[in-house]
């Protein structure tokens, strides 16, 4: 089986799991001062690192929950086994489990699995991204006007966050912001043209390894904020768009780093 196949398998499996927990309500304990994680998480993750060391013994393997392997391979998993946690947690319908891999820091396979939409979004470099079979493209929008955004914000230390001047000028300047609590489904949902782009701070490498490879396979294009090229692991923030609303976006996000803010927050009477 190819890296993508073993990988879109393995979700399937763990994305079942995830479902059968979510139907059960499981308990949620907390990881830091906000952070949650359930039994799901950690059963998600042991089965997807016990199948990816079955098929791949040699590779490397970076899990969120801490349950991953070492190894000097150039071949490094990036694992989410539960992305969108707190949504999770609190029965609502939206999270994922994300598989993505990388050769020598370059992306190469990738997969994001819906389980109760039973959605597969995946994308393999230079074979472009798929949903379900289907070939995944960006959007045609080409003006941020028009556009539909999404964002996120980190558990821990929200009261620094800068994010929210961004989420309100974006908002002002588009057809909305949206706000799913699962990067890596925002960023397959930009893959195949259910929003025009996407932007967040601070996310974890696991959080985008798959999802970042579908953007650029469907056509669209990823960078940090200020339009230099994106690292995984470097990168303090990231940009993904539909590729004609790049160039439009960091415009438009230069100004707000600069503290120029086209629409001014309301007072409140």
């Amino acid at each position: 089986m190819s890296y993508l196949e073993t990988a879109v398998e393995i979700a399937r499996e763990a994305g079942a799991l995830l479902a059968n927990y979510f139907e059960r309500r499981v308990r949620f304990e907390l990881k830091g001062e906000f952070d949650l994680v359930t039994e799901a998480d950690r059963a998600s993750e042991a089965l997807v690192v016990e199948r990816l060391r079955s098929h791949f013994p040699s590779h490397a393997i970076v899990a969120e929950e801490g349950g991953g392997h070492e190894s000097p391979s150039e071949y490094r998993w990036y694992v989410d086994p539960l992305d969108g946690t707190t949504n999770f947690a609190h029965g609502f319908p939206m999270f994922n489990v994300t598989l993505g891999l990388e050769r020598a820091g370059e992306a190469v396979a990738g997969v994001v699995y819906d389980p109760l939409r039973q959605e597969m979004f995946a994308a393999e470099r230079g074979a472009g991204a798929y949903l379900n079979g289907k070939r995944a493209r960006v959007s045609t929008v080409r003006n941020l006007g028009e556009s539909l955004a999404s964002t996120g914000f980190p558990s821990r230390k929200r009261s620094h966050d800068v994010n929210v001047h961004f989420f309100y000028q974006v908002a002002m300047a588009s057809h909305g912001v949206r706000r799913t609590g699962s990067a890596a489904l925002d960023l397959a949902y930009v893959a195949s043209g259910r929003l025009d782009l996407f932007w967040e701070f601070g996310l974890k490498p696991w959080d985008m390894a798959a999802g970042a490879l579908l953007v650029r396979e469907a056509g669209g294009r990823v960078s940090d904020m200020n339009g230099a090229p994106h690292n995984i692991n470097s990168s303090p923030h990231l940009l993904a768009d539909n590729g004609a609303l790049h160039a439009p976006a960091l415009e438009f996000l230069a100004e707000i780093f600069q503290g120029n803010f086209r629409t001014p927050m309301p007072e409140i009477k």
